[in-house]
């Protein structure tokens, strides 16, 4: 994975969905160079302040995505206590220590998680999926790694990982919370002040779409067959996103109404639950279909998968289809960010892949303007049937 962006969110305090919608997002740079992006959210004296980077990260908090990874920090506003947090915080992110014995025992730690994950069968049906869409690309590998390369990696490789991308080029600090800009802007010189200038990450390579499409089976003594399948298709800033997300809710990210979950659950009762989803990376991110069944019933259900697909894509959405997929995504957006956890989020998302300040304001009038003949030229035009990668791992 590449690291191009470091990400420092500060949320403070929950606030009305109202409020919310009426704080501009501030936008400026450091004295040294750092991207800053602040919300101003008066409530709680509360703050979290989160670090994130493409791969490996501290913690007070911490996790890891295909893009980024982060490290956090949740502390009273108090002055005191927030200097003194603000100050520990910037001496993680600085000054790690990398000491030997800490990073053999998470080393060993997390070999044991990958030996766990090996023996279900939802986790080698991602990783053979993610491989098969990937092939060569960064994206083909999990967040979690695999144990060959986790074996080989040293205490060198982590440091030299460091000090080439946690820097402050190679970053932008997003801070939402219960302060006013001139404290906004003492914390961000303050974390980005011992940070080396460093320089950009690489660009990603292009991700390729498979050749052809793929079907193929992973025996596993399992009662329950899962399957996924899917292809590369949508980046953050891609010109099809809001067709693709209205038409993706009715297709199969609307749960118990969506296509994929009638008919395979509700008509025929081959599954428990039936989904799709898009994950929009920088690069090419996957469309994924999945659902779990009995082994002996594993077959039609692809069947019933891909022809659902294939006649959602041949047909479009049905005017009813689309008005009540932009009613029920556009009258349930504002609780994705009804506090500051879920807005930190929405935050550090347009901080990182550069998205405008207006996003939150103008995504549901964006989504209200989707036709039904938009949704259906950008699935005609993106998601290609002879190109699907099918995964299933289960027994016989």
């Amino acid at each position: 994975m590449r690291t191009k962006h470091l990400l420092i969110s500060i949320i403070l305090s929950l606030v009305s969905v109202q409020a919310f919608a009426l704080v501009p997002i501030k936008h400026w740079q450091t004295s040294q160079g750092g991207q800053v992006y602040f919300v101003a959210s008066p409530g709680l004296p509360m703050v979290d302040i989160r670090l994130v980077f493409d791969a490996v990260g501290a913690k007070y908090g911490h996790a890891t995505n295909r893009d980024t990874s982060w490290v956090g920090l949740r502390s009273l506003t108090q002055a005191d206590l927030l200097a003194q947090s603000v100050d520990t915080f910037q001496a993680i992110i600085s000054r790690p220590q990398f000491a030997q014995a800490e990073f053999q025992r998470i080393k060993e730690q997390k070999l044991i998680g990958l030996k766990q994950q090996q023996e279900k069968p939802g986790f080698i049906a991602k990783k053979t999926f993610y491989q098969s869409i990937y092939s060569e690309h960064p994206y083909a590998h999990l967040v979690a790694g695999d144990a060959e390369s986790l074996r080989q990696i040293q205490l060198s490789d982590i440091k030299q990982f460091y000090q080439q991308f946690y820097v402050t080029k190679n970053g932008v600090l997003a801070i939402v919370g219960d302060l006013t800009q001139q404290q906004a802007w003492q914390i961000a010189e303050t974390l980005f002040k011992q940070l080396k200038p460093g320089e950009n990450a690489e660009e990603l390579p292009q991700v390729n779409l498979p050749k052809k499409s793929k079907t193929e089976h992973i025996d596993f003594p399992s009662t329950q067959t899962h399957i996924l399948a899917g292809m590369p298709v949508l980046s953050r800033k891609d010109p099809d996103y809001f067709p693709l997300y209205v038409g993706n809710h009715i297709l199969g990210g609307s749960g118990l109404v969506s296509l994929l979950f009638n008919e395979i659950r509700g008509k025929r009762g081959l599954a428990y639950s039936a989904y799709s989803y898009f994950s929009p990376l920088e690069e090419a991110g996957p469309f994924t279909m999945g659902l779990q069944t009995q082994n002996k019933q594993s077959n039609i259900a692809i069947e019933v998968m891909q022809k659902t697909l294939a006649d959602f894509i041949l047909q479009g959405p049905t005017e009813e289809q689309l008005i009540a997929a932009q009613k029920n995504l556009t009258g349930g957006f504002v609780l994705r960010f009804d506090n500051n956890r879920k807005l930190l989020n929405y935050i550090a998302m347009l901080a990182f892949y550069q998205l405008p300040l207006d996003y939150l304001d103008t995504f549901s009038g964006k989504v209200a303007n989707v036709t039904a003949e938009q949704v259906k030229s950008a699935f005609q035009r993106r998601v290609k049937t002879n190109l699907l990668q099918i995964i299933s791992v289960g027994g016989l």
